[in-house]
């Protein structure tokens, strides 16, 4: 591992990483951030256009990675073609590892770096975890910035004296007591990870947040390399609407694909949009979405179907020539109309941001944050 500690932000598109991205530009300024974009080459234009707002408004540049540089074919084709034209789907990722995630790594290098990671604090996700040792995810919009894999070893029975140690000397003496009772006590069945996490956090995020970095300057992850890291006296946590919060008070207009356009079928009245960043052919889309797609990106659509032959479509039970049938139109928007009212009641919520997003949690992450 070099000596050079990198901070890094991947902008996918979307709403989250964007926020991010403005967030930490006004709230850290210190922090000389990296900003990058993996393009497949199969991207809205509505994307495209958000990145060059978004570029000018944090006065830097978004640096554009593409795979397959030396290939005169967009990375998606050039890869589908190295694979025999099997499309890609939720059990075989080989856009991702290859479009996203590789492209990433090369960027990265053998340097030491700190990958800022927009997952909010109303999701339950970890994204993307690099499994090279010199990157380290961090997650400012949660109440917890840490991943799984740093708090396993933080909280690991093994380091409770190490732990208890540093809580002594950062500790405000009228928490000390109760902190170190929840040190101390190892987890067990009766005192599982999570509890001991939350009791932890419930007694000082910031407390907790130092006492973390004071122990990795005694590992070999990247922010052992850092003298210090303003993030840890960090406490603030963004849930969906706090995102939107954020355009408005910078004054960015949010990525146009999530503007809501209403149709209409069987003379009830609905409105969709698409619900994240990523390819315009992504398999994650739910059936509404390719509707979106047909109906808004005609020529998108067209581009997608010539891509479905010698059997591989893009959804497991219907090609896309099966779901634009008029027939199959119209019950498709009639289950989005039921389902989004069941949704909208369960969620209390009627916005399509968290409609949509709630039925589409199993994506894949790697594109979308």
């Amino acid at each position: 591992m070099s000596k050079k500690l990198r901070h890094l932000l991947g902008i996918s598109g979307g709403k989250d990483s964007a926020a991010l991205a403005m967030y930490l530009h006004n709230k850290y300024p210190e922090l000389y951030i990296e900003y990058y974009f993996c393009d497949t080459g199969k991207e809205l234009d509505e994307t495209y256009n958000f990145l060059n707002e978004l570029q000018a408004y944090l006065g830097k540049e978004i640096i554009r990675l593409r795979a397959a540089k030396n290939s005169h074919k967009d990375p998606f084709d050039y890869f589908l073609s190295k694979y025999d034209n099997f499309l890609p789907s939720a059990n075989a990722r080989w856009c991702t590892k290859n479009l996203k995630l590789e492209p990433f790594e090369e960027f990265v290098g053998n340097d030491a770096a700190i990958s800022y990671v927009a997952i909010r604090g109303d999701e339950k996700r970890e994204g993307y975890i690099s499994t090279k040792p010199n990157i380290q995810s961090i997650f400012p919009f949660r109440r917890n910035i840490w991943s799984m894999e740093i708090l396993n070893k933080v909280l690991h029975n093994e380091n409770i004296k190490r732990i208890a140690e540093i809580y002594k000397n950062m500790a405000p003496k009228e928490k000390t007591e109760r902190i170190l009772e929840v040190v101390l006590e190892p987890k067990s069945e009766k005192n599982p990870f999570s509890k001991k996490l939350n009791l932890l956090l419930d007694l000082g995020i910031s407390i907790f947040n130092h006492v973390v970095f004071e122990f990795l300057k005694n590992t070999n992850y990247p922010l052992a390399l850092a003298e210090n890291f303003p993030l840890v006296s960090n406490e603030d946590v963004f849930f969906i609407d706090d995102i939107f919060g954020l355009f408005k008070k910078y004054g960015v207009s949010i990525p146009k694909y999530y503007n809501e356009v209403e149709f209409e079928v069987d003379g009830k009245k609905g409105k969709y949009s698409r619900s994240r960043s990523g390819c315009y052919f992504c398999f994650f889309q739910q059936k509404i979405e390719w509707i979106w797609l047909y109906e808004q990106h005609a020529n998108l659509f067209k581009k997608a179907m010539k891509y479905e032959k010698n059997g591989y479509t893009w959804n497991e039970d219907e090609s896309l020539a099966d779901i634009i049938k008029p027939e199959r139109i119209q019950k498709i928007k009639e289950d989005y109309l039921r389902k989004s009212k069941n949704n909208a009641t369960a969620l209390k919520s009627d916005k399509l941001i968290d409609i949509l997003a709630d039925d589409t949690v199993l994506s894949c992450v790697n594109c979308f944050i």
